[in-house]
């Protein structure tokens, strides 16, 4: 009796994994009423205005302009008319709009941390702008270096040493792909 029991039990769940399972509900609220929460009477994005309001009520701007971010910046070589042809090549490229269009909604619930961290990065970025893309390229293929290296010198006998060695290759393969990519930018605007 037991064993009947358990076979039909064992049917029982079997079979219900291929019963169709009820359709979740479809929203039937126009679009305009879903973002009604996002934007304001005039039709401007409540999180992008709550943003603007951010920066301009701490002052970034103006952190910006007593670090001597720009004029490092412009010694460098590094000016908006040398940005256009970055644009420029945003502007043919529709599939970078796409993109940029499609990650918009994620990113900007980040943005006022961001602005919240600004001020206190614009030293070390005003640091950062007088590197030449030479050096860029030069730390990109160390990092590269010291991935290979951790995969090399560091045993995989134990699990702790294979996630060492992930970590490394993670860490310094990021930091060489951000080298690279900020020096071949770099080199394109400063040029």
């Amino acid at each position: 009796m037991k064993l009947s029991l358990l076979i039909a039990a064992a049917a029982a769940t079997t079979t219900s994994a291929f019963a169709p399972q009820p359709r979740a509900a479809v929203s039937t609220t126009p679009l305009a009423a879903s973002l009604a929460d996002e934007v304001d009477g005039l039709g401007n994005n409540i999180a992008v205005r709550d943003l603007l309001t951010q920066v301009e009520s701490s002052g970034l701007l103006t952190q910006v302009a007593r670090s001597g971010l720009l004029s490092k910046a412009q010694k460098a070589g590094l000016s908006l008319s040398k940005l256009e042809p970055l644009l420029a090549l945003a502007a043919e490229n529709k599939e970078i709009l796409v993109l940029v269009e499609a990650v918009t909604p994620e990113l900007l619930p980040l943005l006022p941390k961001v602005v919240e961290l600004a001020p206190a990065a614009l030293p070390l970025a005003a640091q950062l702008i007088t590197i030449p893309p030479s050096a860029l390229v030069g730390a990109s293929a160390a990092c590269a270096a010291g991935a290979v290296g951790a995969v090399v010198l560091i045993p995989d006998d134990t699990i702790l040493e294979v996630a060492a060695q992930t970590a490394a290759v993670g860490a310094l393969g990021a930091a060489g792909a951000a080298s690279f990519i900020g020096s071949v930018v770099l080199g394109k605007v400063l040029n």
